[in-house]
């Protein structure tokens, strides 16, 4: 079974960034900087090895 736990962190944080820059002001760089974050994380996490079960 294929983890994409990555994918879905990183696609909503492209979700939350667009908002942020729809938004715009200092309350919008904040949620942009918040989604980059998440897009960075989910990143990172498809380049995690996985745990092997047995």
């Amino acid at each position: 079974m294929k983890n994409n736990n990555g994918w879905f962190v990183a696609g909503s944080g492209v979700i939350v960034s667009g908002l942020g820059r729809y938004i715009g002001g200092s309350l919008g760089a904040g949620i942009t900087g918040f989604g980059m974050a998440q897009v960075m994380l989910g990143m990172l996490n498809m380049l995690r090895p996985t745990a092997r079960e047995g």
